[in-house]
Order: C-alpha cells, then structure tokens, then sequence
C-alpha cells in the first residue's frame, strides 16, 4: 500500500450530494481532517431537500468546515427525471474555481439519486481527482475501495457526534446510530491500518511525472 499525499499549499475541495446527509455520512472524517490543513477551502452543494432538511445541510456545513453551500430543492428519490436540471446544476458549479478534488456519491451506489450524480461529475470535473464516497444503507452495496482516508478516533467520534446533532430528522431511522458509522469507519481503518477511515473509489487518477 503505497500513501499519496495532496499538496500542501492550498486545496479546493467540492463536496456533491444528493441529499443533505450524504456529504457527512459519506466523508464527513475527510472534511474534519481537511479543516486542519491550512488555506484549504471546502464548499459543497445538495440537490435534493426540504425546507427542513435544508436548514440541517445549513448547519452541518457550518459544523464540518463548509465554507460555501449551495442547495437545490429537486425532488428526493427522482433525480433521473430531472436529468437536465442536475446536469446543469453540476455545470453550473463547474464555472467556477476548478477544485483540486470533487467527493461525490459512488457511480455503483444503489440509490438512483446518488448514482445520477456520480454519472455525471466525472465528465463535468475532468481534470480534477475526483473521489467516490460510500453510504451505508439496506441495500447492502458496500464493495472494494480504491482509496482511504484515515482517520483518528476523535476525528471519527466527532464526525458521529456531528451527525446526530445536525440532522435530528433523521435519528428514528432504524439505521441511523453510533455503531452503524462507527463500525463502517473500524473496518475501513483496519483495511488501511489506522484506527478509523473512510474509504473512496476514484475510477480514474493520473500521476503526473512530468512535473519536478
């Protein structure tokens, strides 16, 4: 296992999700860890959402180290339908400051929103790293990761305990708990030999060697 490290002088990162918990359940340790990099800008944008669940994506970025949100209200769970208003939000995005890395939903995810997402970033990013997170869910679509991010135990007991503050709406759901995303995170570590993790697929990388 061979460690790659991002520059030191400044990152842009941009989070995309479908919804208004898929950012920090899927690499809210990542952005945790970022926050202690100096110069280092994160913004995010959710495309689905609720009055409700708008203002919890409000907060949580604030409480993960966001500095710009940008939020859409297309409807949760029919995002394929709306094709052209995704596709327009991500370009959209796009005219701004190229990020150095996108963290996006994985193009395998089971749920329709998350995959449309992932479909379309990587044509609309190309030259920046573009990054896979994960979600737990029933569905069970867990599968072999290509790059991690390891995390301490405070990072990963902070990211929980975020979690739960942020998004109240969330905390009857049967999954939703300390062991569900504390466990994903011990797994992931063991597999990169760190306490905690969280773990991505990046379909695509280039090593450039042409640079000193």
């Amino acid at each position: 296992m061979i460690g790659l490290h991002l520059p030191s002088d400044g990152l842009d990162v941009l989070c995309l999700g479908a919804h208004p918990d898929d950012i920090e359940i899927g690499c809210g340790g990542t952005l945790l860890a970022l926050g202690a990099r100096e110069r280092t800008t994160v913004r995010s944008a959710v495309l689905t959402g609720s009055e409700l669940r708008a203002e919890e994506a409000r907060n949580a970025a604030r409480a993960f180290g966001v500095t710009d949100l940008a939020l859409s209200s297309l409807p949760d769970g029919r995002l394929p339908a709306h094709w052209a208003e995704v596709k327009q939000t991500l370009e959209d995005l796009a005219t701004g400051p190229r990020p150095d890395v996108v963290l996006a939903p994985r193009p395998d995810d089971s749920h329709q929103d998350h995959r449309l997402i992932a479909e379309l970033v990587s044509t609309t990013w190309r030259d920046s790293l573009v990054l896979h997170y994960e979600i737990p869910k029933w569905d069970g679509d867990l599968s072999r990761a290509t790059h991690y991010v390891p995390l301490t135990a405070e990072q990963a007991h902070r990211k929980v305990e975020l979690l739960h503050d942020s998004f109240v709406s969330q905390k009857d759901r049967d999954w939703w708990d300390d062991e569900t995303f504390l466990g994903l995170m011990r797994l992931r570590g063991i597999e990169c030999r760190a306490p905690y993790a969280e773990a991505f697929t990046a379909p695509k990388v280039l090593l450039d060697l042409r640079r000193p």
